[in-house]
């Protein structure tokens, strides 16, 4: 399995808008994306490089497996 690496914060943002979140608010240097059925929000920090446990805590929020992750990230 592919080893997860940092990206930039508009292609995650790329990717959990194909998989069905929509922005919701931006406060600060923080992009928040909600989608019905989702308890808790994504937060996505603005940077040029966003960390790989920040990746793998919204992933784990957001309900979305590490492979359908590399899915979605190969489309965008």
């Amino acid at each position: 399995m592919p080893k997860l690496s940092p990206v930039s914060y508009k292609t995650l943002a790329k990717v959990f808008e194909v998989e069905g979140f929509r922005c919701v608010r931006i406060e600060g240097d923080h992009m928040v994306f909600t989608k019905p059925g989702i308890l808790h929000p994504v937060v996505i920090p603005k940077a040029a490089s966003v960390p790989v446990f920040v990746i793998k805590n919204n992933l784990r929020t957001a309900g979305i497996s590490r492979e359908r992750y590399l899915e979605l990230l190969g489309q965008s």
